[in-house]
């Protein structure tokens, strides 16, 4: 959410010094900035197309589902931002995806996100503002069921869009015992593809479990274990692509495309295995952090932090950098 700082006048400044000095302030005072001229600007720049909305704030979590005090920590940080949503890239319940821990993992650190909300931890939201996606460990429960009774979400809550103002969110299950397939021409994959197609959003982003590419030790490029989510989504009109299975940060720059991994929402931290994978620009696992995106108009700006607020990367698009989109042919 977008803070707007009131504007300092020399009223303020005449106050304070007034005080200091023990006399009452003028009675009159001319303000430094015209409001009439700031109006005008305004209007001008909306005239030229160049005024933005403030940005939406969205939060972004992986791997994040365990009753730690660094979970805790990360979701602490998330809500500092104050966003209009939270989005996950799953393992929202370690170790097994039970019922059981299933609130104590999720709903204790982001019930206010949450709804309907039926926990034990406080108050959810009015309407649901959190839109995780299905991990390894959220699969090891028979069919994921406590993670589909737990949430409320959209399409079949396997996978599913959103659209808010000018970015549309694709959530995939990455996960092979997806029912509808998990590879670029399953059910699922011919459903992002349409729906990529058809998106009139200015931002398009992908976000789920299994990262396509990435530096990690036991999960990455090297491993081979997630080869199958290689998907053509910058072919399709994807912008960028968010994924966490490491427990690593890394943004890679690969196939016209931006792909970021985040892992580091609360549980461990993974050492990375070289040779590092090609485009490979930021890599980081020190500390456990989340990914906070801001998006309108003008730009869409990607930033790592820590939950000691420490900036470790910042990546921003604007329109007119990304790489044209070629069309995917019909299937």
């Amino acid at each position: 959410m977008l803070v707007r700082r009131r504007p300092v006048h020399d009223w303020g400044l005449a106050k304070a010094a007034a005080i200091a000095t023990r006399r009452a302030p003028p009675k009159y005072l001319v303000p430094l900035v015209n409001p009439l001229l700031v109006v005008l600007a305004w209007c001008v720049g909306v005239a030229a197309g160049t005024a933005a909305t403030p940005p939406m704030v969205v939060g972004c979590v992986g791997d994040f589902g365990s009753d730690y005090v660094t979970t805790r920590m990360v979701a602490n940080l998330v809500k500092s931002w104050q966003p209009h949503f939270v989005i996950t890239l799953g393992d929202n319940n370690y170790p097994s995806g039970a019922a059981a821990t299933l609130d104590r993992n999720v709903g204790q650190f982001y019930h206010e996100f949450i709804a309907p909300y039926t926990g034990r931890y406080g108050a959810g939201a009015v309407t649901n503002r959190f839109f995780p996606s299905l991990g390894n460990h959220d699969w090891l429960a028979t069919n994921a069921q406590p993670y589909l009774d737990y949430f409320s979400l959209p399409g079949n809550e396997r996978y599913y869009s959103l659209r808010f103002r000018e970015v549309e969110l694709f959530c995939i299950d990455s996960d092979k015992k997806e029912p509808d397939g998990a590879t670029a021409d399953s059910a699922q994959g011919r459903w992002l593809r349409q729906g990529l197609l058809n998106s009139q959003a200015t931002w398009r982003i992908v976000y789920f479990h299994h990262a396509p590419y990435s530096s990690g030790y036991y999960h990455g490029t090297l491993t081979g274990e997630t080869a199958h989510m290689r998907w053509p989504f910058h072919e399709w009109g994807a912008d960028a692509v968010l994924a966490g299975h490491d427990h690593i940060y890394e943004r890679i720059h690969t196939n016209g495309l931006v792909y970021l991994v985040n892992g580091l929402g609360g549980d461990s931290k993974d050492r990375m295995r070289g040779p590092f994978v090609p485009g490979s620009v930021k890599r980081f696992s020190g500390d456990f952090g989340a990914l906070r995106i801001d998006a309108n108009e003008n730009y869409l700006l990607f930033r790592f932090l820590t939950w000691r607020g420490n900036l470790i990367d910042s990546y921003r698009m604007t329109p007119e950098q990304r790489l044209p989109r070629p069309l995917a042919p019909a299937k």
